[in-house]
């Protein structure tokens, strides 16, 4: 009976130690400085300099994993990287939430409709870009106001 009761005290505590250890080390590596980024990361994430060192740690730690596939990308993919980590780094807070939200709402939807949609909004940019070409505006620029 006495090593059951042993048994008894001793778990919780145990359980509580295991648990406390777990949440108190940190999964990741600390996010480093814009200084401290290789000359590769600082390129891939260069829209997000004047914002990295106040950024929280979970952002930069998911954008230096987005900027390890930076060296293998054509330059279409990195100028496309580019343009959206700006267009990402202008939203207000409220804006970058309201754009997670659709996205969540996105990928919730069944892979048919998701399609679809994806099809609609490359018919609509296809018409931006055909009447800004015939108005000798360039696509970039209607697309970039949005």
């Amino acid at each position: 009976m006495k090593s059951f009761v042993y048994f008894k005290i001793q778990c919780p505590i145990v359980a509580v130690l295991l648990l406390l250890s777990l949440t108190s080390s940190p999964c990741s590596a600390a996010a480093p400085s814009w200084r401290s980024l290789t000359p590769i990361q600082r390129e891939a994430l260069a829209p997000m300099v004047g914002q990295w060192d106040i950024l929280p740690e979970i952002q930069r730690n998911r954008l230096l994993k987005t900027a390890k596939y930076y060296p293998k990308m054509t330059p279409e993919q990195k100028q496309r990287y580019h343009d959206r980590l700006e267009k990402w780094s202008k939203l207000t807070p409220e804006q970058r939430e309201a754009a997670r939200k659709r996205y969540r709402a996105f990928k919730k939807l069944p892979a048919n409709e998701r399609e679809r949609i994806k099809q609609k909004l490359k018919a609509e940019q296809a018409k931006k870009a055909q009447q800004s070409a015939a108005s000798g505006v360039s696509a970039t620029t209607v697309t970039n106001q949005q």
